[in-house]
């Protein structure tokens, strides 16, 4: 099992921002992986109230099962390598995948075979090291829609936070208050 606390601070931008971005750091569009998130709650959504969260990353071929949890400073994330044949039993079958993030979702008195997909956001990132953090360009898909998002994950608070407020200062880009994407994701889906 691998466990740590996130931290990290998100922006959204608009195209332009973000294309600003990728200039700044000579960032050449094949330095961009496309991943899809699968997100999973149960019908009446009892881990939304518990702001956690539940996902599959597929990405180049793998398939990573991550189960995000409130802590006292960011996310305590639990992540799990899984097979694709887990991945898929999931998904289409709702088949929760033995291990560590099963036994979590236990000890919160949750039931692993009320889980279901609730759908998939789709991201082409970039990531690179900046300033003893990393520096992370999203433009995800979802729903019919698409954003743009600037990330910068850290293992220290205050120190991450004035250098990316300091980043964002410096090329003239406005802090705007952004949600994580399972809360951007829940929002376009329910307001269909």
């Amino acid at each position: 099992m691998n466990q740590h606390i996130e931290i990290e601070f998100k922006n959204l931008l608009n195209e332009i921002e973000f294309n600003q971005l990728m200039d700044h750091f000579q960032i050449a569009p094949s330095t961009f992986h496309t991943q899809q998130n699968h997100y999973f709650d149960t019908a009446n959504f009892s881990l939304k109230s518990q702001n956690s969260a539940l996902r599959i990353r597929e990405k180049n071929g793998q398939h990573e099962l991550t189960l995000k949890q409130p802590a006292s400073e960011g996310l305590l994330e639990t992540n799990q390598t899984i097979s694709m044949e887990m991945a898929h039993a999931f998904l289409k079958e709702g088949t929760f995948p033995k291990g560590p993030v099963r036994d979590l979702i236990m000890e919160s008195d949750l039931h692993p075979e009320d889980f279901t997909c609730f759908g998939t956001l789709k991201t082409d990132r970039s990531e690179f090291p900046f300033q003893g953090g990393l520096l992370v360009l999203d433009h995800s898909s979802y729903m019919g829609q698409e954003d743009y998002e600037l990330e910068y994950e850290v293992t220290h608070l205050e120190d991450g936070q004035k250098k990316f407020l300091k980043l964002l200062e410096s090329l003239q880009i406005p802090v705007r208050e952004t949600e994580n994407k399972v809360k951007r994701f829940y929002r376009a889906k329910f307001s269909e």
